[in-house]
């Protein structure tokens, strides 16, 4: 059972001892190791992840082969292709660990019955939908408004240890820097 779902749900939403105890049920637990894949390119996005333990990232493959991170979650964060999930459609992103990870993991039919059998959740998840639609506004602002250096030096303030976490050439690609560039601000920012 996941104590830390249940406790990031309270922090949102009330629960009943009932439903702290039936939420497990609609889950399946995962563990993935470094470069493990929850999600594959290619296939149905049917599955929401929570992240209870690591960091996990979702990337797509551009035209030159090169792999574009669009979307990360650390502990208590969620992940998926919403847009693909929503869809009941393929996705082109891959969702992998970028450390050994434990998620929780809820199919469509079963997050469908959880907010049929628990209508109260449907708060629980806008909230967390809004926070991450805020978190990719949030990006977009910095690609649109910042430098380049801007953009690395912000959100290395504001996510510092985001930045201790990630592999570089992921982060790069996260923040539309190269690996290269990002290596001289980082040398340059400890100078």
């Amino acid at each position: 059972m996941s104590q830390a779902l249940v406790e990031h749900i309270q922090k949102f939403i009330p629960l009943t001892p009932y439903l702290s105890l039936s939420i497990p049920e609609y889950f399946q637990r995962l563990e993935v190791g470094k470069k493990g894949v929850l999600q594959p390119a290619n296939q149905l996005c049917d599955h929401l992840f929570f992240v209870e333990r690591g960091c996990v990232h979702a990337f797509f493959v551009d035209q030159r082969g090169v792999e574009k991170s669009i979307q990360f979650a650390l502990e208590n964060w969620w992940i998926t292709d919403y847009q693909a999930f929503y869809k009941k459609k393929v996705t082109d992103a891959t969702i992998q660990a970028v450390e050994e990870s434990v998620a929780w993991s809820i199919s469509r039919e079963n997050y469908t019955a959880l907010l049929r059998n628990h209508p109260e959740l449907e708060s629980y998840f806008r909230q967390m939908y809004e926070i991450g639609y805020g978190a990719m506004l949030t990006r977009l602002k910095y690609l649109f408004n910042y430098s380049k250096e801007e953009i690395f030096y912000s959100f290395s303030e504001q996510f510092p240890y985001f930045v201790q976490r990630v592999p570089q050439y992921i982060l790069a690609t996260y923040l539309g820097l190269t690996p290269e560039y990002l290596s001289k601000l980082r040398s340059k920012k400890r100078s």
